[in-house]
């Protein structure tokens, strides 16, 4: 077990982690999810004992380890710069910390091609890394980590350089294989689909803090606050500031909406709404779906879905549409949202408890 007791780290003037505190069981995949800067990769030094914390402590198996560096430490870590010996074939790459540990020829070369396999690296096992692409390379810094063996395995954006279709191969093996070694794994990432993917636990990241952390799905479902939400959805959440006054919802613009029926219960007062873009719809899906009369200004495609970008009481907001949707720059759309779908969050952030003790669900 890894646990995070109060880690801060302050560089100078700057407060780069902000009181920390996490544990984390062995045989678990725990994901760090961010945006850039938010703290993930200092995060995941201060774990490996490349840094040390400016307070608090970090204990692993009930040792306080907040001073050993990481030499001595039984980790393993891939980044997304690659790293890797490059007078050495890929063989001897995967091999190295197995040769380090003293295990035996025989153990070497099973657990060596088996880790090549899984990587699709078996073809290059002669070559050396500068012969390799930097998707190859990458697949070899990983399969090193996984034949170390380590009680601790950071990954930091590990997948970042791969193309995407082992990428996609990779996030759905890489949980089976690390959660079946009994060690702790940390995985580091930009993307909310990824998180997802993985499953596991996530610590949502924003400015150095953590502001959540537990089940994916289920911080992904009932995020704690805003910040939280915002973190977890790509494209970004789509927001909407309003005043509940009885029976109605006041918008910025003067507009009025009627308060949903399970939503009667909320009290008086200045909110922010918020729901993810795949909830937006151009057809009611329900009897009670809440109409909004947007306009487009912006239409992207990818192939099989359509990413809409309207306006709407002067927020922005973007609909995500399966199929081609082409819409005109100011065009009148009649979009719905299911209320079931909305999140709500007071002055200070925090998500609003609903009717029945129960939070709006972001499936």
């Amino acid at each position: 077990m890894l646990e995070l007791k109060g880690v801060s780290k302050q560089v100078g003037d700057e407060t780069h982690i902000g009181e920390a505190t996490l544990t984390l069981e062995r045989g678990t995949l725990n994901v760090l999810l961010g945006p850039t800067l938010s703290g993930k990769t200092t995060l995941m030094r201060l774990m490996a004992g490349l840094d040390r914390p400016t307070r608090g402590s970090l204990w692993f198996d009930g040792r306080d380890v907040t001073g050993v560096p990481v030499q001595k430490r039984n980790i393993a870590m891939v980044y997304q710069q690659f790293i890797n010996y490059p007078m050495m074939t890929v063989y001897d790459n995967i091999a190295s910390p197995m040769r380090l540990a003293g295990a035996d020829r025989a153990t070497i070369d099973r657990e060596v091609r088996q880790a090549a396999e899984l990587l699709k690296l078996t073809p290059y096992l002669d070559r050396q890394p500068l012969n390799l692409s930097g998707g190859q390379q990458q697949r070899t810094a990983l399969a090193r980590a996984i034949v170390k063996k380590a009680g601790l395995v950071l990954l930091d954006e590990p997948l970042a350089n791969l193309d995407y279709k082992l990428r996609e191969e990779l996030r759905t093996e890489l949980p089976k294989i690390f959660q079946e070694s009994g060690a702790i794994f940390v995985y580091a990432t930009t993307e909310p689909s990824e998180a997802l993917l993985l499953g596991g636990n996530t610590a949502t990241l924003h400015e150095g803090r953590i502001t959540q952390f537990g089940p994916t799905i289920e911080v992904f479902r009932n995020p704690a606050d805003l910040i939280t939400a915002t973190t977890f959805s790509d494209p970004p959440l789509n927001t909407l500031a309003l005043t509940k006054a009885g029976p109605v919802f006041r918008l910025a613009d003067g507009q009025t909406l009627a308060v949903p029926g399970g939503m009667t219960r909320l009290p008086d007062g200045r909110y922010t709404a918020g729901f993810r873009p795949h909830h937006l719809t151009v057809a009611p899906g329900g009897s009670d779906a809440i109409a909004f009369a947007a306009r487009a200004f912006v239409t992207e495609f990818n192939g099989s879905e359509s990413f809409v970008h309207v306006d709407f009481a002067g927020e922005r907001w973007v609909m995500i549409a399966p199929g081609i949707h082409d819409h005109e720059i100011g065009e009148m759309l009649n979009l719905y949202l299911e209320p079931r779908h909305l999140m709500f969050f007071d002055a200070t952030g925090r998500a609003v408890q609903l009717a029945a003790g129960l939070r709006a669900q972001a499936v």
